[in-house]
């Protein structure tokens, strides 16, 4: 699962994590300040805010810890005490709490904060998909404690990942097509791409990253009944019979099972879940209805995410992280990408 940062990082990575309670079941860093994407200089990588996810197996003693150590990290909310932060983190939004515009050694983070028990949930269930979806993609990571559970729940993730990609590509497609489509399931129904993001993020992520991509999923690719890998040529074919769809919709993450489910099934006929997901199987719009679910998980959690995180990033630092957003969105405008986002 880990992979190598970019050049002088490791140090700098090492030092941020130090300044942290040490509770950690799984640290890690993504975004555009951790690996390079299409369009962005070395010198403006070092610009750019470094985004990191701490999974805990204790919100209420880790925030407890971390209000000592880092108070400032927080908006108003820390007058709430280390509990009600936690009772933020767990019941609202994606189950993360997220601290935004933070110096830390000359360099500006965000962290979030997320249970142990939620983060498995999510990348088993896709629950919300906003931790899962972030870990589809090329992270790096800092540090991974020896749960079984969690490393089993990562694989199945990626897993997921590539199972949900096949039932909405061709019959034969490239490997660029299906990590185009593995790095945009999370940005499918999500409402910053809309207004927030840049529209050709998703192949801003995959262009300079291939390599990343295969040394997550090649061996997922290489083990995998349903598809003819041929790495050589980067080049792919999948099942794309009834019975081979049916397959693939009955591994699919539970939540997206039930969102499709909830899209095909009439109310008050009450078929159950292998029912709908064989008439999917057999339906030439199978892809699109699992696009649909996908979305409709999605736009549900970062919209609440995003609520949440006016609060617990504060107004004056929420205008400053969205006027960035915005400025970037605006760029990517002006640039014309060749490769189309995929939808």
């Amino acid at each position: 699962m880990s992979l190598p940062a970019l050049h002088n990082t490791g140090v700098l990575f090492r030092r941020i994590l130090s300044q942290f309670p040490q509770d950690i079941s799984l640290a890690f860093a993504y975004g555009s300040g951790v690996f390079q994407q299409h369009g962005t200089s070395q010198g403006q990588m070092e610009k750019n805010m470094l985004d990191f996810v701490f999974a805990v197996d204790d919100p209420v003693t880790w925030h407890t810890m971390n209000l000592l150590q880092n108070r400032k990290h927080y908006s108003i909310l820390k007058l709430l005490g280390p509990t009600k932060i936690s009772s933020i983190q767990n019941e609202h939004g994606a189950s993360v709490y997220y601290n935004t515009l933070v110096p830390v050694d000359d360099r500006i983070i965000k962290y979030g904060v997320i249970s142990t028990d939620a983060l498995i949930d999510d990348l088993m269930n896709w629950k919300t998909m906003y931790v899962a979806g972030r870990l589809h993609k090329p992270v790096k990571m800092l540090l991974q404690s020896e749960n079984g559970k969690l490393r089993a729940a990562l694989v199945a993730n990626l897993k997921s990942a590539v199972t949900a990609s096949f039932l909405m590509l061709p019959e034969s497609f490239s490997e660029e097509d299906l990590f185009l489509q593995i790095a945009g399931l999370s940005y499918a129904g999500d409402f910053r791409m809309v207004i927030g993001e840049d529209k050709s993020k998703v192949a801003n992520i995959v262009r300079d990253n291939i390599q990343h991509f295969r040394v997550l999923y090649s061996n997922i690719l290489r083990d995998c009944p349903q598809v003819v890998y041929k790495p050589q040529h980067g080049k792919l074919e999948v099942d794309k019979s009834p019975e081979g769809q049916f397959t693939q919709l009955m591994a699919l993450p539970r939540t997206l099972q039930q969102r499709i489910t909830k899209l095909v099934d009439p109310p008050g006929k009450n078929r159950d879940v292998e029912e709908i997901l064989l008439q999917v199987a057999q339906d030439p719009d199978c892809g699109a209805v699992v696009q649909q679910g996908i979305s409709s998980i999605t736009k549900s959690s970062s919209i609440t995410q995003g609520v949440k995180g006016i609060a617990t990033a504060g107004l004056w630092k929420t205008v400053s992280y969205s006027s960035k957003k915005l400025l970037k969105m605006w760029k990517g405008w002006r640039r014309k990408p060749s490769i189309s986002q995929i939808s």
